[in-house]
């Protein structure tokens, strides 16, 4: 068993309002240095898996059919084992 942690993100072309308002927000807070917020989402995945290898290619497969919008966002799959 393998355990698949994905993170979405929305493409640096695409605007962010969410980052944008968050980003204002924390200022308003007086944390000046922070310079750019984007936010995204995180999603685990349990995988029934013969190898790190094969997790990962069902994980990808995943995010490209449904997790992930290819057209405006990016993600990144990182597989442990349980």
């Amino acid at each position: 068993m393998y355990k698949a942690t994905v993170n979405v993100t929305l493409r640096k072309s695409i605007l962010d309002p969410k980052g944008k308002a968050a980003h204002h927000a924390l200022q308003n807070l007086g944390l000046n240095e922070i310079e750019n917020v984007r936010i995204g989402k995180l999603i685990k995945l349990d995988i029934d898996a013969e190898s790190p290898e094969r997790a990962k290619k069902i994980a990808e497969d995943a995010c490209n059919q449904l997790l992930a919008n290819e057209v405006m966002e990016d993600f990144t799959v990182t597989i442990d084992e349980q």
